[in-house]
């Protein structure tokens, strides 16, 4: 049995930028960090002939081109294993649509686990760019690259998204007791809504397709606030961090009329009144978790015990996509 695992994650600022259709002409900025909440792919060679497949659903069918799945049918194709038996199951410590990039982690797992059951070597560039294509390419997916990028990777780190579609990794250059803080000051809750990306993102690729001029212009102004961010980080000014993640979760809603509801706001709003210097929604937006950077982590976290909110404990993963057992 092999068993890869890959890193969820949360984005820092810039967030939006990394789609296609905005850095194919103005180039795009994310900060992104991966955390300790994985996607898990195990994966086996059945006793008997065909593909056997249990996520929430279960298939057993003989040709990969009738797989219901797209993910795992198209790179099943890409990667021409169309003689293969195997036995692909999958797991997950938070559930999808939650706005953790649960999508790309999954890509990139199971192609990481199909190389290494080929004893193929493949390096996270290549990974990235793997899962990047089956999602942005294959499936027409209007997805963006950060998540594959820092699934792959792991760490904290600044991505730049090319007009070339080349890609740029730099680690954000931060102090080891500023990157302990920052992770301990970070707090996540789950708002109990789930969401299709798909919605707010395909509206944003077809504005952004139009060169629709109030979407690019907010694309802009949340990319300078991405670059604004990582030179604050990286001074240690947590304060200002916490201000800018306010500024972004504003500019961000004008995104979209479904990024966020009347319960979310109420909750937000709280959150500031409540310890919390400064948060956003992480992820395409109109659910999933509350982001917060908070002052008083305590009170914060009986604001939200209280409202019956629910919070997940999370570290920074410095691992990235890996083989956990073989």
């Amino acid at each position: 049995m092999i068993i890869a695992r890959s890193p969820l994650r949360i984005t820092l600022g810039g967030g939006g930028t990394d789609l296609p259709s905005f850095y194919n002409k103005y180039n795009g900025f994310v900060i992104s960090a991966a955390i300790d909440k994985y996607i898990y792919v195990t994966l086996t060679r059945p006793f008997r002939s065909g593909i056997y497949l249990k996520y929430s659903k279960i298939e057993k069918l003989k040709d990969i081109k009738k797989i219901k799945h797209p993910i795992i049918r198209e790179v099943l194709k890409e990667e021409k294993l169309y003689d293969h038996s195997l036995e692909i199951t999958t797991l997950a410590d938070i559930p999808s649509g939650t706005g953790l990039g649960s999508s790309g982690s999954f890509t990139v797992a199971l192609i990481k686990s199909l190389y290494y059951e080929q004893q193929k070597i493949i390096t996270p560039k290549i990974l990235a760019e793997k899962a990047c294509d089956i999602e942005i390419n294959k499936l027409k997916e209007p997805s963006g690259k950060q998540d594959q990028y820092i699934a792959s990777y792991g760490g904290v780190n600044c991505f730049t998204f090319k007009k070339n579609n080349e890609v740029t990794i730099d680690r954000l250059k931060i102090s080891k007791q500023n990157l302990d803080l920052l992770e301990s000051n970070l707090l996540l809750f789950y708002t109990g809504f789930s969401r299709r990306s798909k919605i707010i993102l395909g509206k944003q690729k077809n504005l952004s397709d139009q060169n629709n001029s109030e979407m690019i212009k907010n694309l802009q102004k949340i990319k300078k606030i991405g670059q604004k961010t990582k030179r604050l980080l990286e001074d240690g000014d947590f304060e200002n961090f916490a201000n800018i993640l306010n500024d972004h979760w504003h500019e961000k809603k004008k995104r979209s009329k479904v990024m966020t509801n009347k319960k979310i706001d109420i909750w937000y709003e709280g959150a500031l009144k409540n310890g919390a210097l400064g948060g956003k929604l992480v992820g395409a937006g109109g659910g999933g978790f509350l982001m917060f950077y908070a002052n008083d982590k305590e009170k914060l976290k009986s604001y939200f015990k209280n409202l019956k909110v629910e919070e997940v404990n999370f570290n920074f993963d410095f691992e990235g996509t890996k083989i956990t057992m073989s």
